[in-house]
């Protein structure tokens, strides 16, 4: 897949904001998309950062990008939902971008979620299954202490299973909410028996673990994260070029959230 550039923007950069993970897995999975997007824009400058844990920062990275001299950067924060990370530390590490680089115009995008574009994602990973007959789905997530961030990945579950027919429920690695052994259960009460755990990831670490420990543990198979998908990639890029206009028309000092 190779998406052109909406007009001369060849100097802007994309600047890939993952949470982060102590896990080396994560810091690959996040390096695959953003290799994946660079090979969709030839010719675009794609940096991945972290906002904690295993990582470069986002800043080091966006003054590396300016002393390459692009002219403008679109940070693109790789996270699911709208919770604690993207209206605080996302917001926060675009302004400290933006007052380490007056000169340069910043912009930021919404989050990734939720949006078709995942469920294709997830389509893709279900497929990969090759399960037949699927009665019921379990739609995985990492866990918020967000009731607004828990609502949306509910929603996403529902209709996930409601567009093949069958039965879906959510469940959580940590907080609030079921965990997988219960969410099968669940479902398994309804007479679902050829159930499958759908990870609402993007990348590997801890809490993805404790959510194929869950479904092994239940004899239901479980799908791998969704990051390096050409879905995903190209759901970066739509948001991005959502942002390039923005960049275009900013003064050097404005960053402004383009969903």
């Amino acid at each position: 897949m190779t998406l052109p550039f909406p007009g001369d923007r060849r100097g802007t950069a994309l600047l890939l904001v993952a949470h982060g993970s102590r896990d080396p897995r994560s810091g690959a999975a996040i390096e695959a998309l953003a290799a994946r997007v660079a090979a969709a824009r030839p010719g675009m400058r794609v940096a991945a950062a972290s906002l904690e844990h295993r990582g470069r920062r986002p800043v080091p990275v966006a003054r590396e990008l300016a002393a390459a001299g692009v002219t403008g950067i679109v940070a693109v924060p790789l996270l699911l939902t709208d919770a604690y990370h993207s209206t605080v530390d996302v917001p926060a590490v675009t302004a400290e971008i933006r007052a380490t680089l007056p000169r340069l115009p910043v912009a930021r995008t919404g989050v990734l979620g939720p949006d078709e574009l995942l469920s294709a994602a997830l389509a893709v990973r279900l497929a990969e299954l090759e399960m037949s007959g699927v009665d019921g789905l379990v739609l995985a997530a990492a866990g918020t202490s967000d009731r607004a961030a828990r609502q949306g990945i509910a929603e996403v579950a529902a209709g996930f299973a409601a567009r093949r027919g069958v039965p879906g429920t959510v469940a959580f690695a940590a907080g609030a909410g079921p965990d997988v052994p219960t969410a099968v259960a669940r479902l398994r009460s309804t007479g679902a028996r050829r159930i499958a755990v759908l990870s609402y990831f993007l990348a590997p670490g801890r809490l993805h673990d404790r959510i194929v420990a869950g479904a092994r543990g239940c004899g239901v198979p479980v799908s791998a994260p969704f990051a390096d998908t050409g879905p995903v990639a190209e759901l970066v890029l739509r948001r991005a070029d959502r942002a390039w206009d923005s960049v275009a028309r900013q003064q050097p000092a404005l960053s402004v959230p383009v969903y």
